[in-house]
């Protein structure tokens, strides 16, 4: 069987490092020129954590993950407002939970690909076909690559989704925020920020900034914009959308790099009926993007690539591997885009009356029960990689290792 595979990110790494442990020919393609350097960084726990381990690649994670102890919301003076207790919030989750750099999670996944894996860069789709037997993929210089079974895994602005599916506007649902994050040196920055993660107490519009252990910042960025529309130029966009805020956010704005190399988006959710048609199918952003509100885009991505695989390898055929792991998946995903709307206040109030209950709450997250309380209210229930039988019982345990790949 032989997969192609669109998208080298999370998703589509982790889903062809799971194919070829179950004996498919699988080739990914990505439209970038090269890996990429651009993101964030995110709080990996659930069930993208369940399939990390899995795949014995939680050792190489704990490697590149960061120790924060807690994110500050500080002051124009840099002075702390509030704060949101990580100890509390790896509790409620039992422990698993890491803080690292989104492009780290796909190295990991990348510097471990089976050699077999046929990676490229600097290609993707032109159009697709499907016949009884096959799906042919014209890519962009005028290869044919046919294969039992395609896989979009390209983002919340898929390829593969608007070639197969149509339209982005039938899908995406903007939510009213435009992101940004890009790395920067400055010395002095670095020292205010070393082993922390500090927020900018505001309403609207908050940057976040934290020290990297090169000695480099990393920013990240979240504002509020009536228009979903990506600005050409982004460096300039970021400037506008975060000047005034005070502390060292000047310094930082004032070091933002060209826009190709600032990471800039829309934010917004990917609602479907269907993930997959004939012999096509979706998975990560691309089909179920939760949003940067939700916090768990990351993990839900690596898991589903993970179900997605240990479906394909139990069914007895292309089209029941995808109808299950629909089944299975589509509820986990519509509970955590569903949490992630419910926080979209608690993430950047739009007033400050409400910056105000959020430190509130900020406060009262130190009380015994309460921070488990918070950290299951912004997470949504807890998901774990359990296969549901028909019956409803739960089959297996945590997660099924008897296809678990080397390393």
């Amino acid at each position: 069987m032989k997969a192609v595979i669109c998208g080298a990110g999370i998703a589509g790494l982790a889903l062809a490092r799971r194919l070829d442990a179950l004996g498919w020919n699988v080739v990914v393609l990505e439209k970038a020129p090269g890996p990429r350097t651009q993101g964030y960084m995110v709080d990996f726990f659930g069930p993208g954590y369940d399939a990390m381990e899995a795949m014995g690649l939680l050792p190489r994670l704990t490697e590149l993950a960061y120790r924060i102890d807690e994110a500050s919301f500080v002051d124009e003076h840099g002075r702390r407002r509030a704060g949101l207790d990580y100890t509390q919030f790896s509790r409620a989750v039992g422990g698993r939970l890491m803080s690292i750099m989104r492009p780290d999670l796909e190295l990991a996944l990348r510097e471990t690909l089976p050699p077999g894996v046929d990676l490229r860069f600097g290609t993707g789709p032109a159009s697709i076909e499907e016949t009884p037997d096959e799906v042919r993929v014209t890519l962009v210089d005028g290869s044919v690559e046919r294969a039992d079974l395609l896989v979009g895994a390209d983002g919340v602005h898929s390829t593969v989704r608007g070639l197969v599916f149509g339209g982005e506007a039938s899908f995406l649902k903007y939510r009213g925020f435009h992101t940004a994050a890009y790395v920067f040196d400055d010395p002095d920055v670095f020292e205010q920020v070393r082993g922390r993660l500090c927020l900018t107490d505001t309403v609207d519009r908050q940057m976040g900034l934290y020290g990297l252990r090169d000695g480099r910042v990393a920013a990240f960025g979240v504002h509020r914009s009536e228009s979903g529309d990506v600005p050409r130029d982004t460096r300039e966009a970021v400037r506008q959308a975060y000047d005034g805020l005070g502390w060292v956010v000047p310094r930082a704005l004032r070091k933002c790099p060209p826009s190709s190399e600032v990471y800039y988006d829309q934010v917004a959710q990917i609602v479907m009926d269907r993930w997959s048609r004939g012999r096509t199918v979706l998975v990560g952003d691309a089909a179920y993007a939760v949003s940067l509100l939700a916090g768990q885009g990351a993990s839900l991505g690596v898991a589903g690539a993970y179900v997605l695989a240990e479906e394909l390898g139990r069914a007895s055929s292309v089209a029941a591997g995808l109808a299950a792991y629909e089944q299975r998946w589509r509820p986990v995903t519509l509970d955590k885009q569903e949490a992630g709307r419910a926080a979209a206040e608690w993430f950047l109030p739009a007033s400050p009356s409400r910056l105000r209950a959020r430190r509130a709450a900020m406060r009262l997250s130190g009380l015994p029960g309460v921070g488990r309380l918070v950290a299951r209210s912004l997470s949504g229930k807890p998901a774990v990689l359990t296969r549901e039988t028909t019956s409803g019982r739960r089959h297996s345990g945590p997660v099924s290792r008897s296809h678990s790949g080397p390393g």
